[in-house]
């Protein structure tokens, strides 16, 4: 038994070594979980004790609960082969579809990884510099370990809750265009709740939409419409890694615990293709460098020096309509026409979008009071860092 945790590191996946997915590596936080995947840690429990019939009373007891749960059943035949024969590989039986046995093969890896390499309590996702007091939660997938986290609103700080196994894009991620099968990377937010009885059974107990295609995507040409998070099919309990269009897919039962979390317009929804950790204290010093250069673009636009207020937006900005030289030439003629102005911001979130394309989504509420107009708006930036100074590079409404 020694040499097969080995091989599973090395992906043969050998049946007994599953016990590996209920033991975090030393430092891991502890994280609540659905009954179905309490359960499973259970099983391996019992292997990893050598209880190889309190294992399989625990598998079955597991599959009488969820029968459309694959993979516990592979686990169970494996068992069941076990006390005939040695087992060398995952999934022994000769009788079984070889693709079926690869994307369990895939799933039970994904699984063991994201268990395995859980990142320690002290780290959290670069990309959760600040939440606004509204956000209850946010999720950020990762796409390498097929994980999705869920962080609390912690007095705008991000606290770890819970994580989810979950199925993304069949052509990986990174979605450019109507079709691709992918996945996209960004920030985006859930946008509706869809119940389990408008829509097909494909998607499950539900749906929550993103708002996929976002500003950026369009800036980046890219296109395509429908990515979802949504639940599994009536007849199945998990899909692989790789198995969607491009939408986000959990179990049913991670989805009903998830949906509870879930705020439309709210939650945002960060998809990474793999997470940046990094320790509290390196988070709070970005956090507070980008809370510094919004409050000085919002004193230099109340100022009405003009030239100070535009040294915040980079040469590269383009709003909905308009590029650097054109914001430029418009402000400079509002202000013009102006004799004093009063500036009010509310409820600001900061997410660091992953990816290539490096900068932090802000939003927040704005009031604006002048001597001839007054308004408020929810606003959306895009601030990136050029050289020491963090500029604005996208500026509209929310």
């Amino acid at each position: 038994m020694k040499g097969l945790t080995a091989a599973l590191l090395r992906a043969s996946l050998a049946p007994f070594v599953f016990l590996l997915f209920a033991l975090p590596a030393q430092g891991a936080r502890p994280a609540p979980a659905p009954q179905a995947e309490k359960a499973l840690s259970q099983v391996f429990e019992a292997l990893e004790q050598n209880k190889y019939d309190l294992a399989l009373e625990r598998v079955e007891a597991l599959i009488a609960a969820n029968p459309n749960y694959r993979l516990a059943h592979l686990i169970r035949g494996d068992l069941l082969l076990a006390r005939t024969r040695p087992i060398t590989t995952f999934g022994n039986a000769g009788n079984v579809p070889k693709e079926k046995i690869e994307d369990l093969r895939a799933e039970a890896l994904s699984r063991l990884h994201a268990m395995r390499e859980r990142p320690a309590s002290n780290r959290l996702p670069r990309n959760l510099l600040q939440f606004r007091p509204a956000q209850t939660h946010a999720l950020v997938v990762d796409s390498k370990r097929s994980r999705l986290y869920v962080f609390e609103n912690d007095h705008g700080r991000p606290r770890f809750v819970s994580d989810y196994y979950v199925t993304l894009g069949k052509r990986g991620v990174d979605k450019m265009r109507e079709g691709d099968q992918k996945t996209p990377i960004g920030v985006y937010h859930v946008t509706a709740n869809l119940p389990r009885n408008k829509l097909a059974d494909l998607y499950g107990s539900g749906a929550f939409p993103i708002n996929y295609p976002n500003e950026w995507d369009r800036r980046r040409g890219r296109n395509g419409h429908g990515i979802w998070l949504h639940g599994t099919p009536s007849d199945t309990y998990a899909r692989p890694p790789r198995a969607s269009d491009g939408c986000i897919v959990l179990s049913n039962i991670d989805l009903e615990f998830l949906s509870a979390e879930l705020q439309v317009g709210l939650t945002p929804v960060i998809i990474a293709d793999e997470l940046q950790w990094v320790d509290a204290a390196t988070q709070e010093e970005e956090r507070k460098s980008l809370a510094q250069a919004i409050e000085a673009w919002r004193a230099d636009w109340e100022s009405m020096d003009t030239a100070r207020y535009l040294r915040h937006y980079s040469a590269r900005f383009q709003s909905a309509d308009q590029n650097y030289a054109q914001w430029s030439a418009h402000k400079k003629k509002v202000n013009a026409g102006k004799e004093w102005i009063k500036v009010g911001l509310s409820g600001i979130s900061m997410f660091r979008n992953p990816g290539k394309d490096d900068f932090v989504v802000v939003s927040f509420e704005q009031g604006y009071r002048s001597s001839n107009l007054s308004n408020s708006m929810r606003k959306r930036q895009y601030w990136v860092k050029e050289g020491a100074r963090w500029k604005i590079i996208y500026e509209g409404s929310a």
